[in-house]
């Protein structure tokens, strides 16, 4: 991997970790709003479902495009071109993605184009973007949450299940639940947010060992 390739990810990612911080911090959006933004993408991803991958591709890299359009042609791409890309193409997609990261601030088009990347070069963008998909479980609004576990979940139920995998999965975790330790306690562990973090802790545990557990918060290794 280049110097300069390291370089632009370790920025991105350090741009992307900002703005979690913002956005977990920020109000709860009314519910009556006037755009439903699951139902726009949803509905814009089945129109575009046969939609072709030069097609799809431009409508990503085109910065003037709605959201909710953009984001439906990575769903369509993820769905139906990630997994072929292959050397000359490969790289292109990617400099068109990582570039889109870089530049859109909408987080349903950061997540969708973070599970791309995370299944056209695994290896490349695991250390960096899995991190950030598990942060956005924390988001305000539940379908950020759902769009993020779905993207982790994907990805994790894909292939072998990978020590160096699990060890970012723990890590990450164990660093949210160390911050947040004083209010586990009382929170349901039925509710999403909780649940689904619980889900990946008990699949980075199974892959790594019972052992692991020794470096949780034990508010945390009660609910377990």
């Amino acid at each position: 991997m280049n110097r300069s390739f390291l370089i632009a990810v370790c920025l991105l990612v350090s741009c992307l970790a900002s703005s979690v911080g913002a956005q977990a911090s920020a109000p709860l959006s009314v519910a009556a709003d006037i755009f439903d933004d699951k139902a726009l993408i949803v509905g814009y991803t089945a129109k575009l479902s046969t939609a072709t991958k030069d097609l799809l591709l431009a409508m990503i890299n085109d910065d003037e495009l709605n959201i909710h359009k953009k984001t439906a042609a990575v769903v369509v791409f993820r769905q139906k071109f990630a997994s072929q890309a292959v050397s000359k193409e490969k790289s292109i997609v990617e400099r068109v993605f990582l570039r889109q990261l870089q530049r859109i601030n909408s987080v349903y088009f950061q997540i969708e184009i973070m599970r791309a990347l995370l299944i056209i070069d695994r290896y490349r963008y695991f250390d960096s973007m899995m991190p950030l998909l598990i942060q956005r479980m924390d988001h305000y609004e539940p379908y950020v949450n759902e769009l993020a576990y779905a993207a982790i979940e994907d990805i994790l139920s894909v292939g072998n299940q990978r020590p160096r995998e699990a060890r970012i999965v723990l890590n990450t975790l164990r660093k949210i639940f160390f911050l947040t330790r004083k209010k586990i306690a009382k929170e349901d562990p039925s509710q999403a947010k909780l649940r689904n973090k619980l889900q990946l802790l008990r699949w980075s545990i199974k892959v790594l060992g019972v052992d692991e557990l020794k470096s949780l918060p034990p508010e945390v290794i009660s609910l377990m």
